[in-house]
């Protein structure tokens, strides 16, 4: 199994004490989530992956609607590269870890992708944003499997391989991307209330071009915009609702200098 790397810093290490952090972002975000409508209608979501002082309740807001929607048979939680992995992207074939206990990976979906891209779970060792999003997904769904990819190379090529790989893969099951991604980096609030802005309209405009070209137009700090393009190709050409949107000086009350940005959204099927 991959053990946690960053239990006891971005979230609690104890079971008791995790759990209760994941239903403090909810009650302190949108709530608890509701009755589970069965619908099935998200094909993927944005979340955030800072520690969950920062950017919990924001997540929770990502995780609420995939709550009452419904439990597909799989998650596939795509997360950037913070540390340098030497993939264009890969998968990890390990069960994940946390102290709430063990996130099977989906076998078969896990078999048909490793032979599309490479599997190395000594790549997963270190990296977080794959990571912070498993307990938000045990909390929601005890019975979760999932299928663990890092990103690193963020460009429109690596993402329509990445995307083609994923829907190969998943043929004739019912997943769930999570996109796993903060907004801007250690910038002025102001400056992340409107860039993050800017940002997010171009994914709520369902258009994976748009989010590429405001990156490098603007040369915006999104660390997972490449996770995103892909959630964004494999929901085409279903709607994109914004869900919330904050920064590190709003949920910690500090810092106005310099803060993070976060922004949940939810990308639905055709048709829904």
């Amino acid at each position: 199994m991959r053990s946690p790397a960053v239990a006891g810093s971005f979230y609690p290490s104890d079971p008791s004490e995790l759990r209760a952090s994941v239903a403090r972002c909810f009650r302190s975000g949108p709530g608890e989530p509701g009755e589970c409508t069965g619908k099935r209608s998200i094909s993927a979501v944005l979340a955030p992956h800072a520690g969950y002082e920062c950017s919990g309740m924001c997540a929770a807001h990502a995780f609420k609607a995939l709550a009452e929607d419904g439990r597909p048979d799989a998650y596939i939680v795509i997360g950037p590269d913070h540390y340098g992995v030497p993939y264009e992207s890969v998968m990890c074939s390990d069960d994940y870890l946390t102290p709430m206990g063990r996130v099977p990976v989906h076998k078969d979906i896990a078999m048909r992708l490793r032979e599309l891209i490479p599997d190395d779970p000594r790549a997963h060792l270190r990296e977080h944003s794959v990571e912070v999003e498993m307990p938000f997904i045990q909390y929601i769904d005890p019975g979760a499997q999932v299928v663990p990819v890092i990103m690193s190379r963020q460009n429109p090529g690596a993402a329509e391989r990445l995307a083609q790989s994923i829907r190969t893969a998943c043929a004739g099951y019912d997943v769930v991307i999570v996109a796993s991604s903060d907004l801007v980096h250690y910038v002025p609030h102001s400056y992340a209330e409107s860039a993050d802005a800017d940002f997010l309209r171009a994914v709520a405009s369902g258009n994976p071009d748009a989010v590429f070209d405001i990156v490098r137009r603007e040369s915006l700090t999104v660390c997972g915009y490449g996770p995103i393009a892909v959630a964004m190709m494999l929901s085409a050409p279903g709607r994109i609702s914004i869900l919330d949107s904050t920064d590190s000086s709003v949920t910690l009350g500090m810092g106005a200098g310099s803060c993070v940005g976060y922004g949940s959204a939810v990308m639905y099927k055709p048709g829904h």
